[in-house]
């Protein structure tokens, strides 16, 4: 067995494992954000030097933070593939989506309320919207192949007008990744190639497509819940422990 056929093989982390990864990477990010907005004030009466030092410590946590979308919208697209009940699934999503937009609004603007920017759950459902759209187009035996790429790329601008209009995280690039990646999900190294083009306008989201590549297909540890309500409750944990305790 060459030595390429054994990396191919190589399997080793699971569903959950890749979730952990993902909060890792967007606590470290959201952290980061948190933090230099409440000291940013204090930050901007120092020196040049220690301000650059600041900014430098500041763009390595949010760079660190950009791993984390791309590993949901992969793991959004074994969802898709794995789960019992496509509607249920989505209608999860649209809940978490509701239940997190005050803790993203603090976050973002220090507000209880921000219609400027919607969190990333929206931008996630939009793009389960969009492959439940691609793939009930796809059992349409009679369709042309023309008629059926064609109807591919109006449900998936559909898709991302409804992400910019709607101003989610991520916007329509998200919507477009999440497409991209469920349309070459039949191989492994081809999406995480797609992928990586994909994310090529933020080239620290490349490197999470290092992880997806060993992803093994198993689904870890049962923990579902806790990886939803992760996203809105450790925002405010860092919202309350920064803006509360902290000088």
């Amino acid at each position: 067995m060459s030595a390429k056929t054994k990396l191919l093989n190589t399997k080793f982390l699971s569903g959950s494992t890749l979730k952990i990864i993902a909060c890792i990477s967007m606590f470290i990010d959201h952290m980061t954000l948190i933090v230099w907005k409440h000291y940013l004030s204090y930050v901007a009466t120092l020196d040049y030097d220690l301000i650059q030092h600041y900014q430098k410590l500041y763009r390595l946590g949010r760079n660190i933070g950009r791993a984390a979308f791309p590993i949901y919208c992969f793991l959004l697209v074994e969802g898709f593939k794995h789960t019992g009940n496509r509607l249920k699934y989505l209608a999860r999503l649209l809940v978490m989506a509701v239940l997190s937009e005050h803790a993203f609004n603090l976050m973002v603007a220090d507000s209880n309320l921000d219609l400027t920017h919607q969190n990333v759950f929206l931008t996630l459902s939009i793009s389960l919207a969009v492959i439940m759209g691609i793939h009930k187009v796809s059992m349409i035996e009679w369709l042309s192949d023309m008629t059926r790429t064609a109807s591919v790329m109006c449900i998936t601008l559909a898709g991302g007008v409804a992400a910019y209009l709607l101003k989610t995280d991520y916007s329509y690039k998200g919507v477009i990744a999440v497409t991209a990646l469920y349309l070459l999900s039949y191989d492994r190294v081809l999406i995480c190639l797609g992928g990586a083009i994909c994310f090529a306008w933020e080239k620290w989201a490349i490197p999470a497509f290092i992880p997806v590549f060993f992803y093994n297909g198993k689904r870890g540890l049962k923990a579902k819940y806790f990886f939803y309500l992760f996203y809105p409750l450790h925002i405010y944990l860092i919202y309350f422990v920064v803006n509360y305790l902290l000088p």
